[in-house]
């Protein structure tokens, strides 16, 4: 199978909400699509489910057009979508079956959903001692933010989907539920699944993602494989700890200091024989060095870079 999308537009009036977008996953993996708020994000996502027109441009499933009544897709969509006023379990059986599954087979499904993602409190009913009353299955509207977000992404995988897209999945969880969504999303990555994923979360995407599309202002600026991205910009930013300060040490070289905090140093430098000559030097002064890393930009510092060079141009 593969995802194929090619030009897809979008304008209101005179405003474009997107731009020829176009990107192929030709294998399972996850594909980030990235950009500032309002750049045309969740605009691409509505209009590859059809949820949205499309003023052009096309999406392939397995090389036919994509019809979510007939393909398999999970969605996570940035808008929570469950009814408040009605019991989760009601809800989740409906969903699951719109999307094919028995009533029986959903009940099995949100069962292992519901120990997974530890909401089962909320949807089956509780006892706190022997004679007493039951607690009663929450509805959406008892649930936190977080909780809501828990059932809302166990929606988006009851149907076992073969393509999964999440938009903005880990917005305003905790640290802990958001460990808990990492460890499903590589769950699912191992199973052979395609996700598409939406994040302003950079370490997180970076995390999971093998090719990105960065969109600024409903435009593509960057597109291609994380790594090959990463490999052309070349080892440049420089972690260095030492004991002392050495702000001078870093003048004389020609590299350019971001940071420094107590004799932790941010320092971008041209390339790696300059970063090799400011090691020299500190050795040659016997400087305690504690740390020296050599790397390259995170997908944070491309993505700054790179939308700030899009706002300069235009």
């Amino acid at each position: 199978m593969s995802l194929v999308v090619n030009d897809l537009s979008k304008k209101y009036g005179e405003k474009t909400a997107l731009e020829s977008l176009s990107f192929t996953m030709e294998k399972p993996g996850v594909f980030a699509l990235l950009g500032t708020n309002g750049a045309g994000k969740t605009t691409a996502i509505r209009m590859m489910l059809n949820m949205l027109s499309r003023d052009k441009g096309t999406v392939l499933w397995a090389d036919k057009p994509l019809d979510t009544t007939a393909c398999n897709i999970g969605y996570l969509a940035e808008e929570r979508g469950l009814y408040p006023k009605y019991e989760l379990m009601d809800q989740l059986i409906y969903f699951a079956g719109l999307r094919g599954v028995s009533r029986s087979e959903a009940k099995k499904r949100i069962r292992y959903w519901a120990e997974r993602l530890e909401v089962e409190e909320y949807l089956y009913a509780q006892k706190t001692a022997p004679k007493a009353k039951a607690i009663k299955p929450k509805k959406a509207d008892q649930l936190s933010k977080g909780n809501q977000q828990k059932i809302q992404f166990m929606t988006a995988l009851l149907s076992d989907p073969d393509l999964i897209i999440l938009d903005e999945p880990m917005s305003g969880l905790d640290p802990v539920n958001t460990d808990l969504f990492r460890d499903i999303i590589h769950e699912e990555i191992d199973k052979g699944k395609y996700l598409i994923m939406s994040s302003h979360q950079m370490a997180t995407v970076e995390e999971f993602c093998t090719d990105i599309v960065i969109l600024n202002r409903s435009k593509t600026i960057l597109q291609g494989n994380l790594n090959d991205i990463k490999k052309s910009y070349g080892r440049v930013n420089l972690s260095l700890k030492v004991e002392q300060n050495i702000d001078t040490f870093i003048q004389a070289s020609g590299a350019v200091m971001i940071s420094e905090k107590e004799h932790e140093y941010e320092i971008k430098v041209a390339n790696e024989a300059q970063a090799n000559e400011l090691l020299r030097a500190l050795i040659e002064q016997h400087i305690q060095i504690i740390r020296f890393d050599l790397r390259e930009p995170s997908l944070h510092e491309i993505f700054v870079t790179k939308v700030g060079e899009a706002n300069e141009t235009e």
